[in-house]
Order: C-alpha cells, then structure tokens, then sequence
C-alpha cells in the first residue's frame, strides 16, 4: 500500500468525524418541524451532506473492489439498512425517508471502512486525532454561545441551555456521552503530548458543555458510561462495579435536585403522553413502522386528547425505531447490538492495555446512548456516531495497531 494512499484514507475517515458536530443541521433538510434552532445555515448543510456522499461512494467502492476481512456485524447491519428502505418505501413520509436512509447508508460504509482500514499505519491515529481536535472546538463553541447568549434565538428556545452547532441541548448532550470517555482514553493512553493536551482539554470542555446543557437524560446516559468504562478497567470487579454504581446513583441524585433547572416545567409530563401514543403508532404498522421521519405524519391520528400539538419522534430510541421501523426494524437493531457486543467481549480478552482502553472508552459511549436512548432520541447518535463508533470498538480490540 502506497503511502499516498494511506494518507488519503486516513484523511478521508479523519474529514468526516471532523464533520460529526455539523451532522444535526441535516434535520433542516426535511420538512419536520424540530423545536430547536440551527445556527448552521442550510447551503453549508447541503455542502457537508455532498461531501460526505462523495467520500462515502469512493469508500464504498473500495470496499467493494478490494479484499478484506469479512465484518461480524456485517449481516444485522445490512438487515437493518433493508428493513429501513422497506419501511421508507412503504412509509408516510417517503421523501424523508429517502433522505434519512441515504445517510444511514454512509454509516454503514464507514461502519465496514473502519473495520476494514483502522490497522492501515497512521489511520488511526489520523482519527483520534480528529475526533479529539473537532470534539474540543465543538464544545468550546457551545459553552461560548451560551455564555455570549449569542446567537440570542438559540439561547431563548433552548431556555438558556448549551447548543452549539447541535439544534437541541439534547443532541450537545448525547455527543458529550460518546466523546468525553474516548477523549480520556486518548488522554490516558497517548505517547504524543500535544494529542494528551488536546485530549485533557476536550475532556474539560466536553464536561463543562455537558453540565451547561442540562440535559437530565445526557447526565444520566454519561454517568452510565463512566460507570461501564471504570466497571470494566478496573482490576477488582467488585470494587469497580460499586464506583460505577455510586456514579449513576450520584447522577441521578444530581438530576433530581435540579430537575427544573433550565426546564419548562410544564414540559416535564410531555413525554408519557407521546409515548403513549408512540404505543398506539406501533400498534397500527407493527410490522414495517410509519417509516423514517413518519412518526410525525402519524402522531395527529393516534395523539391524546392532552398531548403536545406535535411530535417529531417518539421522545424514545427504542419507541422511534419500532413506531418508524416496525418489529422487523427493530429486530435488526437488537441484532447487530448483540452482536457488538458478544464480538468485543470476545476481542477484549487479548486486547493489549492501551487498545483495550480505546475500545473500552468507544463502548462506553455506545453504552450511555443507549441508556439516554430510554427517554430521548438523538439524531447525531443515529446519524453520525452510532454505527462508526461500534466498528471504532471492535477494531481497536482487534488489531494489532500501534500506540498512539
């Protein structure tokens, strides 16, 4: 392998999770009413969206002319994809649809890309190093735009919570899950000082970012995954389960002092009414859902009497996945979980120490989106970060890479 052509896939994995922050603004690009502002304004959504078809298209070419260990989680991840395009074509909202399974399927690419280039020299490295970089900034940004109050729109709807580039403190909130414990794993385990700089600065600012968005389903979700990293790292099971529990227990004590905090509280019971007719969604298309983004056009026939006005999803990953995607949807989603799973307990058992910690911290993540998926659904999770930062895990367990 030339080493032009090394550089050249490193920097195309390292382009697109410097583009992750930017992710969120593709909600712009349907017809879904979001209760959020997007400071990223809709030709640089469409700029980011290209670039990324076009990386996407040459990674899937080359994964295709190309020989390569076959992915484990290669089947539930294209019976996913499939259940998808089913349920878009035979959705409520097949325009949107489109759009949504268009960038799903450059997950999947990236998915099977890492899996297949993450051993390349200098690819890794290449994509800590951006993850790290465009993670701090992202966060920086978020903290300073609140602080600023600037833009002003934002910070009224969000009722003075941290946004940034991400619409909803929501979506601030599950980005900080996935990276401030794999920027501490990069922190811990990295040769470079000026990465172990970047990292302890991003760990900082990704904690503060995460405190000033006052997401109580994000607090919640982080305390998981640094319940699981530090359950998992440390040398006494027991000892390290119990520090992850007090975490949690910590966590949810925290959320329930402040509750209100930054919050309308006349939004705190919103939830059980549109997951009661998320229930009533599922009940009518079971098998294929109302289809990506058709939650909304089917919330007026099933909404209660009390509910909110509207809804554009169902306030639940595992709702959204069944009420869009139905029981099929669904199945392929628990599927390639499973799977992730049973293939890193696997790898992790002969994992060198640094490499364990990378997958660890890059499971942790996944692991705290779940948890925060239980009440909350999170668009840069789903779009940008779910399924790379699987394969991110299982390859780090995996090879033989280097240290950082």
């Amino acid at each position: 392998m030339t080493r032009a052509w090394v550089r050249v896939v490193g920097g195309v994995d390292a382009l697109i999770f410097a583009c992750v922050p930017l992710f969120p603004a593709f909600i712009t690009l349907t017809n879904v009413a979001f209760p959020g502002v997007s400071i990223v304004p809709l030709p640089i959504a469409l700029v980011v969206l290209a670039t990324v078809a076009v990386l996407a298209a040459w990674c899937a070419f080359e994964l295709l002319t190309t020989r390569g260990e076959t992915a484990p989680t290669l089947r539930p991840i294209i019976a996913w994809w499939i259940c998808g395009a089913i349920s878009t074509i035979f959705g409520l909202n097949p325009r949107d649809g489109g759009i949504f399974m268009c960038i799903f399927g450059f997950g999947v690419v990236w998915h099977f890309g890492i899996l297949r280039w993450y051993a390349v020299p200098g690819f890794f490295r290449t994509t800590f190093w951006s993850i790290v970089v465009s993670g701090t900034l992202a966060c920086a940004a978020a903290i300073a735009m609140v602080v600023t109050r600037i833009p002003a729109s934002q910070y009224a709807v969000a009722n003075g919570r941290a946004v940034g580039t991400f619409v909803l403190p929501g979506e601030l909130a599950g980005y900080c899950i996935v990276f401030i414990p794999l920027a501490y794993a990069v922190a811990t385990v990295a040769r470079s000082r000026a990465l172990r700089a970047w990292a302890w600065t991003g760990v900082a600012l990704g904690v503060v970012a995460m405190a000033l968005s006052f997401s109580r389903t994000g607090w919640v979700g982080l305390a998981c995954a640094v319940g699981f990293l530090v359950a998992t790292q440390a040398r006494r099971r027991t000892r390290g389960a119990a520090i992850g529990i007090a975490v949690v227990v910590l966590a949810l004590a925290l959320v329930l002092l402040m509750f209100n905090v930054r919050h309308n509280p006349s939004e705190n019971y919103t939830r059980i009414s549109i997951w009661q007719a998320a229930i009533g969604a599922i009940d009518r298309m079971p098998l294929t859902g109302a289809g990506p983004f058709g939650f909304s056009h089917l919330y007026p026939m099933v909404r209660l009497p009390d509910g909110d006005a509207t809804a554009f999803h169902a306030h639940s990953m595992y709702l959204t996945i069944l009420a869009e995607l139905g029981i099929l949807g669904f199945g392929a989603f628990v599927w390639t979980v499973w799977t992730f799973f049973t293939q890193l307990r696997r790898r992790i058992e002969t994992a060198a120490p640094h490499a364990r910690m990378l997958a660890l911290a890059a499971a942790a993540g996944i692991v705290g989106s779940l948890v925060q998926g239980l009440i909350d659904t999170v668009s840069v999770i789903i779009f940008g970060l779910f399924l790379p930062m699987l394969a991110l895990a299982l390859a780090a367990a995996r090879t033989g890479a280097g240290e950082l």
